[in-house]
């Protein structure tokens, strides 16, 4: 007997959803943003805004548009894997925190301090490396590679901050809303024109489905038109087999005894809840805003929906909105989160290419 699966999406006050084709009234005021991102790329490319070069190694990790392209598990997967041999560090901007500054993020931090992104990756792997915020990236930069006498630093989205200039740029473009395809804002969700991808070293397709084709990959590459000093690479979003809530973890084949309740703060939730839907027939969705900072008020609403369920129950949400859900004392025991990795096809070439910037700066 086959399997249904259905999804109520419950909407909130402060659900955000963008679709680019009910914005084409916007494109007049696009060319107005064309011409002031050109204009500040023009003066960086000519000298006259200085770009601070480092005798580090630099990697950033960026992306042309707004919204979810799969930078963080990019981050956290170079950081773990140069951490193995190098002393490593990451810089982020600390995004939706309360604070201003230079933070490095420690046992006392939370996300109010240093922001969701900088918390996930300390709960994840502690001090395997070292994580730090600021939004100014250049004075950023010089402290945690000087404080923290780092080998190598890993910028998180950082492809406009053209005030410092990373050694290597690795552009993430998601397979599913690809650059290439895009416009500039506001009509559509690009930050800078299509020709920024000429800063990149390597262009990483991501949240690429598993069934991807040759024939398909060709066609993206011919797309982006890769010079011959630049990589193409494809990855796609690998989820753990357990879901993991503060004392317990669920195996997700175990999923389908539960009603669900899923709650989401980020940009694109579309990838995770087709992979849910693998595994479970029951879901509700409350969707946020990404990077959405929870009130109480968002709290009764969770709670009331979860109430509404049936006997077998439980919340599932994302690893980077459990570290702000979980400081609400209701859901701590209720509250489960699915890791996520990134699987990068060719990998061993893509940590080649890595290895040997490093190494070679």
């Amino acid at each position: 007997m086959k399997r249904s699966y259905h999804i109520e999406v419950i909407p909130c006050e402060n659900s955000y959803f963008c679709n680019r084709m009910k914005r084409w009234y916007l494109y007049p005021f696009s060319l107005g943003y064309h011409l002031v991102t050109g204009i500040r790329n023009t003066m960086y490319d000519l000298g006259i805004f200085k770009s601070t070069k480092f005798k580090t190694p630099i990697i950033c990790v960026g992306n042309l548009s707004v919204g979810g392209s799969g930078k963080s598990p990019m981050v956290m997967y170079l950081a773990q894997y140069l951490s193995k041999n190098y002393r490593t560090g990451v810089l982020s901007r600390g995004y939706g925190r309360l604070t201003k500054g230079y933070e490095v993020t420690n046992y006392e931090s939370n996300y109010k301090i240093v922001g969701d992104e900088a918390m996930q990756l300390f709960e994840r792997f502690k001090n395997r490396f070292v994580i730090a915020v600021s939004e100014e990236r250049v004075p950023g930069a010089k402290k945690v590679i000087s404080d923290m006498d780092l080998d190598v630093l890993v910028l998180d989205d950082a492809m406009q901050h053209r005030a410092i200039k990373p050694g290597f740029n690795i552009m993430m473009t998601d397979f599913n809303d690809p650059y290439f395809k895009d416009y500039l804002l506001p009509a559509g969700d690009l930050r800078e024109s299509r020709a920024g991808v000429k800063r990149a070293d390597i262009i990483m397709v991501s949240k690429c489905p598993d069934e991807l084709t040759e024939e398909t990959k060709q066609y993206y590459i011919s797309r982006i038109r890769p010079d011959r000093t630049q990589k193409v690479f494809f990855s796609s979003i690998g989820y753990d087999e357990n879901v993991y809530g503060r004392e317990k973890m669920h195996p997700d084949n175990n999923l389908n005894y539960y009603d669900i309740l899923l709650i989401t703060g980020i940009a694109n939730p579309a990838p995770l809840i087709q992979h849910l839907s693998k595994f479970s027939q029951r879901v509700k969705h409350l969707k946020f805003r990404d990077h959405h900072n929870f009130s109480e008020d968002d709290i009764k609403k969770i709670v009331a929906e979860y109430k509404k369920l049936g006997e077998y129950k439980l919340i599932l949400t994302t690893e980077k909105d459990y570290v702000r859900l979980k400081s609400f004392d209701y859901l701590r025991d209720i509250l489960y989160y699915w890791p996520i990795n990134v699987i990068i096809d060719k990998r061993e070439e893509f940590d080649q290419i890595i290895l040997d910037y490093v190494r070679k700066n």
